[in-house]
């Protein structure tokens, strides 16, 4: 199967429960959610004119919106031949969950990749059983699309973007009867705010959950 890939770039993840660890992030291209702060508001349109050769993706700039089409046979052979050490895949957006991701992410869990996928949760999640799957929710989004009972379920870490009360409240409606069992909780104040990240504070010290702040912006990477 072939995907609409944005951009591939070789770097550090910096949110969540994998901050700190060496990462290939794969952006995917196309997204129908419509978050307002989105800063990767490029991927959203698959439009023809913008199609690009294989090549012209990887490690390059992702911003103008181009895309190729990759398989995941074809990003393991880009990896390698750009001499790639990290083996953490992140599958991100635009909306990877837009696409039935089994194929990919076999191939590039037989080639020994550890894989994460980052998602609204407004899309059915399909992958190998052993994938990493962080759900940020994103509730009433000028899309219109529903977080989905199934990507919560899936998750096995669920990253909540927050700045007011209602986000917290908004969060503890989706997981209402959710089993969180072997689930982590993250807190992400969005914009890096004070008034955010002490809301985020105060609720992950109450709830034992973990508070995910977004430390590539500190450190000035992608």
């Amino acid at each position: 199967m072939k995907y609409p890939v944005n951009e591939v770039f070789e770097t550090i993840q910096g949110e969540g429960s994998f901050t700190g660890v060496a990462a290939l992030f794969v952006r995917l291209q196309g997204c129908p959610v419509g978050c307002a702060w989105c800063d990767t508001k490029q991927t959203w349109d698959v439009l023809a004119e913008n199609k690009v050769s294989a090549e012209q993706v990887i490690q390059v700039d992702g911003t103008i919106g181009r895309w190729a089409e990759h398989t995941g046979a074809t990003l393991i052979n880009a990896f390698l031949e750009k001499g790639f050490t990290a083996k953490h895949i992140v599958l991100t957006g635009g909306e990877p969950c837009l696409y039935d991701l089994t194929e990919m992410t076999h191939d590039f869990i037989a080639a020994g990749y550890q894989v994460q996928i980052e998602t609204s949760g407004t899309f059915e999640v399909k992958c190998h059983d052993a994938v990493w799957v962080t759900v940020s929710p994103k509730v009433n989004m000028k899309g219109g699309y529903k977080v989905l009972e199934q990507a919560l379920v899936r998750a096995n870490e669920i990253k909540h973007p927050v700045a007011t009360e209602k986000h917290v409240e908004e969060l503890d409606a989706l997981l209402n009867g959710i089993d969180l069992t072997g689930k982590t909780i993250c807190l992400q104040p969005i914009s890096q705010k004070e008034r955010a990240t002490a809301l985020a504070m105060k609720v992950c010290i109450a709830r034992n959950w973990r508070l995910s702040i977004q430390t590539h912006k500190y450190l000035n990477i992608d």
